[in-house]
């Protein structure tokens, strides 16, 4: 067994996108790295015959960013995205498995944002935004640029390609909509098409719509709105006739649980099929039959067939299961997963399972000590069936404890933790990093997170910081009884919304010797009103400074409006270029616990997101979080 290093975290590669071709024996993904070191990714696609030698090859070589590789029906032919003759523009290129030969068959300045092969072999339906006229160029030249918000808005819009002649057309549809997704029907039939009055996010998911498309002559059919948060179309053909389904929020309320919908095309009867389950969707999966459905259940995931009754559970699968891949007949599927002490790589197998590894893109952590980690099931004050997972320092076990202990919390707050290799996250605090370095990391799932049916998720909305809060100090208090967490030795993180669960920790109790707050949330008013996700996270605050003079709900439940309570001390993270939770948020938490005296040290990341990406700030990341929470939890 070897030690983990923070350049081991970082510096691999990780598989994305895997699709199968139709005829169930080559496979296609993407190999991406965990970290980029300039201002672009570079990813390569990889490929195999799974049912021949299963031999992987690697099919790009120029430095790009690849992406979305798709079949044809034939199987013959791979398309995919590519940046390769200008970074940052994608065109759609053609890939020829037999020869390797790859051609690039766009070249539309505005770039591609997605592509879909059609049954017709001679077309393939795009979606890009209009390209720059000479006008827009001059005026980005002159710097005569100003944006009139509303105005001439980038939205994707559906275009054809003819791959006879190479030309490009763009069907007049949909009234200028921002399209978002395409799905044929099966049999070769009309597409699928759902748009939104604009792309941006706060806006775009409450105005979906869904549309027929015949690309044979060019026209279009309205089939009216849809539920929020729209996404993941699928087909199926039943005794009334086709339907048509998707994922999406389960109305009324803009924070809620997922729901698959059942549109009958022929009597336009919307259903919701998923209704008072306890689990959540996340994906519906195309087949020539009834389409598959990806649950999140618990710490774990179901896969199942969506019958004329409900759906038919199928398989269960240890952790996440995620982008999931079939051959029209639905015998054969792939996808991401997992395990506790082995990381995500792509799988094959029957719907049924088991799912067999075909990838191994990390075998460097084969010999690395990791923390022991458990499920852990208790409830909450009000009797709330939860559930969560404990990661043990590597080397220990519980009867080794008292251990410090740092609760991680997620984010969303529609994630979960699911039973899986806990040492890459979308923030900063990797709970294995932790563990190897002596912490015990409790991992919870409150409520308002995926994995426990609408009610479950919905029971935040307007009430953040409120039961989720005290879900969480119910579980780190059963650890304490347990011998395993020491109580004066008591740590906090999280990110993005765990971010804001860290912030206001703090501010409601000194129980913590340390906290971290990573591109957290700490006024709710304002992250309405800058944010991506302005009227989203007014639901889940329960108000919007909008809403009359105050005070306002939001104000209650804002970890700023509680800094002159802050005696832990804090580390904050955020991204400077951050546009979900502004870098104004880390500001203004800072600006308080500045004026309040309180120990704290604020850190930006120049030129990163909501996440950080680039090597060098990962790196940064890892080692001033341990050395943090060195600095307050050990002696």
């Amino acid at each position: 067994m070897t030690g983990l290093t923070a350049e081991l975290v970082v510096e691999g590669r990780v598989p994305q996108t895997p699709v199968l071709a139709p005829n169930g024996h080559l496979l296609c993904y993407v190999l991406a790295p965990i970290s980029r070191i300039s201002d672009h990714l570079d990813t390569a696609l990889w490929l195999a015959d799974i049912n021949g030698d299963g031999v992987w090859s690697r099919v790009t070589a120029d430095t790009a960013t690849e992406s979305l590789p798709r079949w044809s029906a034939d199987s013959r032919t791979l398309y995919f995205l590519s940046d390769r003759a200008e970074r940052g523009t994608p065109q759609l290129h053609r890939l020829s498995p037999a020869d390797g030969v790859v051609i690039a068959v766009t070249n539309w300045r505005a770039g591609i944002v997605d592509h879909l092969p059609l049954a017709d072999p001679h077309l393939i339906a795009l979606l890009a935004e209009d390209e720059p006229t000479e006008q827009d160029t001059r005026r980005a030249q002159d710097r005569d640029d100003a944006i009139v918000v509303g105005e001439h808005e980038p939205r994707a819009r559906l275009r054809l390609l003819d791959l006879r002649t190479g030309h490009v057309t763009t069907p007049n549809v949909f009234d200028g909509r921002h399209v978002v997704e395409l799905r044929q029907r099966p049999d070769g039939g009309p597409l699928a098409v759902l748009t939104q009055a604009s792309a941006d996010k706060d806006y775009g998911p409450r105005t979906g719509q869904l549309h027929l498309f015949d690309p044979a002559t060019g026209t279009a059919e309205d089939l009216g709105p849809v539920e929020v948060d729209a996404h993941s179309l699928a087909w199926w053909p039943a005794e009334d006739g086709w339907h048509l389904g998707y994922v999406a929020l389960t109305p009324p309320v803009l924070h809620a649980g997922t729901a698959v919908f059942d549109l009958a095309m022929g009597s336009r009867v919307r259903r919701n099929r998923t209704a008072d389950l306890p689990m959540c969707p996340t994906e519906l999966c195309q087949t020539d039959a009834a389409p598959l459905v990806v649950f999140a259940n618990g710490l774990n995931t179901t896969l199942a067939r969506l019958d004329v009754d409900g759906p038919t559970p199928l398989s269960q699968h240890p952790g996440h299961l995620d982008a999931l891949t079939t051959t029209p007949a639905g015998k054969t599927v792939a996808a991401l997963t997992g395990t506790r002490y082995q990381p995500t790589n792509v799988h094959v197998g029957p719907p049924t399972g088991p799912l067999r590894k075909i990838t191994d893109t990390r075998p460097e952590l084969d010999d690395i000590a990791f923390g022991t980690q458990r499920p852990l099931a208790y409830r909450a004050a009000d009797g709330l069936d939860l559930d969560g997972l404990l990661v043990l320092p590597a080397g220990k076990s519980a009867s080794d404890g008292p251990f410090p202990l740092v609760t991680i919390v997620h984010g969303g707050p529609d994630d979960r933790y699911a039973d899986r290799l806990q040492l890459f996250s979308f923030h900063s605090a990797r709970p294995q990093w932790l563990a190897t370095a002596g912490y015990a990391v409790f991992l919870p799932n409150p409520r308002g997170g995926q994995g426990h049916g609408h009610e479950f998720a919905a029971s935040v909305a307007g009430r953040v910081g409120r039961e989720e809060w005290t879900d969480i100090l119910t579980g780190i208090d059963l650890l304490i009884a347990e011998g395993i967490a020491d109580p004066d030795r008591l740590g906090i993180a999280g990110g993005s919304h765990g971010g804001f669960m860290a912030a206001w920790a703090i501010g409601q109790t000194n129980r913590f010797r340390a906290a971290l707050v990573d591109a957290g949330i700490t006024d709710w008013g304002m992250l309405a009103a800058t944010g991506e996700h302005g009227q989203l996270d007014g639901a889940l605050s329960g108000s919007i400074g909008w809403e009359g003079i105050g005070p306002h709900p939001h104000d209650a439940v804002s970890p700023v409006s509680f800094a002159s309570r802050v005696r832990t001390p804090v580390l904050i993270l955020h991204g400077a270029e951050d546009t979900n939770v502004p870098l104004g948020q880390a500001v203004y938490f800072h600006r308080a616990l500045r004026h309040f005296g309180a120990e704290h040290e604020f850190v930006i990341y120049p030129r990163e997101g909501h996440s950080i990406q680039e090597r060098n700030h990962q790196l940064d990341v890892l080692h001033r979080t341990r050395a943090w929470f060195d600095r307050w939890l050990k002696p």
